[in-house]
């Protein structure tokens, strides 16, 4: 049994649906038991309601399985007592094979969140356990969520410069890669792996790319942090949130952020996805 933490975000969907059509069977847990259904649907075997900073309900969550998928809640102030608090788990119950879902570049101070998960990694390495560490690139999916806005308007906002170069993954890829690592295990026990591609995209380029999949005409257009944030917060971000993705925005601003494509090539057994397939595959129009 494998258990997927943060099993309703969309990695968690999206690995739970990969292994199971490998056949693994997987307990997933979630938040709120209204999300049971849905994981149910996508081929868990197994869902669980509970929270990972409650001690007792990760100890429940971890019994009994072989090998753990650890995704901590987007942003989460507390990630690094969270790790500490499953993985000491998993090395009381005996798992097998502790897999983290790190991020591109943990080691970047200035970006809060990589910062922390760089401390769980850290502990990861002290704790014993027999771990794999993957570090995706930001997903190419979170541009749908200004779908609207691109479609109706031809605006691709983004925080930050339309000159900042970024490397983007298809979430499709990294779930079909950890399916690899979950269904080999002794193959990648011990191994830091960088799930990224070899682009490097501006903005402007990106909305060029987005212009020929939509058949009309998209610009990038730079918005203020300010405006950002007090759209953030009306959405209901939270202050370690908004502070915290801000840093992250002025940090790609400056020096950009990617990564490198060799590594996931290895574990596809093929050519990651490209941000202009990924968006002919998503946002032609008629989607």
């Amino acid at each position: 049994m494998i258990l997927v933490t943060g099993a309703a975000g969309k990695t968690g969907k999206a690995v739970v649906q990969q292994l199971a059509a490998k056949g693994l069977p997987v307990r997933a847990m979630v938040r709120r038991a209204e999300q049971r259904a849905e994981l149910r649907q996508l081929g868990a075997t197994e869902t669980m309601v509970g929270d990972l900073e409650t001690a007792a309900d990760v100890s429940a969550a971890v019994r009994g399985v072989h090998a753990v998928y650890h995704i901590c809640p987007n942003m989460h102030p507390r990630e690094f007592s969270i790790g500490e608090t499953i993985v000491d788990a998993a090395v009381r119950y005996g798992v097998g094979h502790f897999v983290y879902h790190s991020v591109l570049h943990p080691q970047v101070e200035e970006m809060p969140h990589h910062w922390q998960k760089m401390r769980v990694e850290a502990y990861l390495f002290r704790a014993g356990v027999p771990f794999t560490i993957v570090q995706p690139a930001a997903y190419m999916q979170n541009i749908l969520a200004h779908r609207q806005r691109i479609a109706m308007h031809g605006v691709y906002p983004v925080p930050y410069g339309v000159g900042t170069r970024l490397g983007m993954v298809d979430l499709a890829d990294v779930s079909a890669a950890v399916a690899t690592i979950l269904a080999e295990p002794t193959a990648h026990i011990g191994a830091t792996y960088e799930l990224a591609t070899d682009e490097r995209l501006s903005q402007t380029e990106v909305a060029a790319i987005l212009s020929a999949s939509l058949g009309q005409s998209v610009r990038a257009e730079q918005v203020s942090l300010s405006d950002w944030e007090a759209q953030a917060r009306a959405a209901g971000l939270g202050d370690y949130q908004v502070e915290t993705l801000l840093k992250m925005f002025r940090y790609y601003d400056r020096f950009g952020f990617w990564g490198n494509g060799r590594v996931l090539t290895w574990l596809l057994g093929r050519k990651p996805a490209t941000f202009g397939k990924f968006a002919e595959r998503n946002l032609m129009r008629g989607n």
